[in-house]
């Protein structure tokens, strides 16, 4: 079975990130910059916080609040005091984040849509297994969660 986020799993990146914020600019979704998909990754099933998306990212906790800022003035993420720490402010996903996540997944498909067209389901479907079977073998048996830093 595919895992919930196929896009970890295949080689998107060699055609489909430009193709995928073309595609978006044409949806409407003008302000989406590429690193906002590793957040929206990191909030999409649960609340995290700038810390925590600041050790998945790989980058300064500093730098992680700044795209977190940029995020929630557009409507993609908000902020809210932590349950333990009221200084530790949850993120998670606003009701315009899990639109353009469901904007990503429907453009993927329709990606996904034109190479079986160009290849057929049945190699694009072999293209899927081989890829997830090389991402296991880098990350011990494991799907990576957002971003591995090495």
């Amino acid at each position: 079975n595919p895992p919930r986020c196929r896009h970890r799993t295949y080689p998107r990146a060699i055609c489909s990130t430009c193709a995928l914020h073309s595609r978006l600019r044409e949806l409407g979704w003008t302000d989406v910059r590429p690193a906002f998909g590793f957040v929206l990754l990191a909030t999409r099933d649960r609340a995290t916080t700038s810390t925590e998306l600041a050790t998945v990212l790989g980058v300064s906790k500093q730098a992680a609040s700044k795209l977190v800022d940029a995020m929630e003035d557009a409507g993609y993420v908000s902020r809210s005091p932590g349950v333990r720490d009221a200084r530790q402010r949850t993120v998670e996903l606003a009701e315009r984040g899990h639109r353009l996540l469901g904007a990503v997944e429907q453009i993927y498909g329709d990606l996904e849509a034109e190479w079986a067209a160009l290849i057929g389901d049945r190699a694009v479907e072999q293209t899927r297994r081989n890829l997830s079977r090389v991402v296991l073998a880098a990350h011990g048996g494991e799907f990576p969660s957002v971003r591995p830093t090495p």
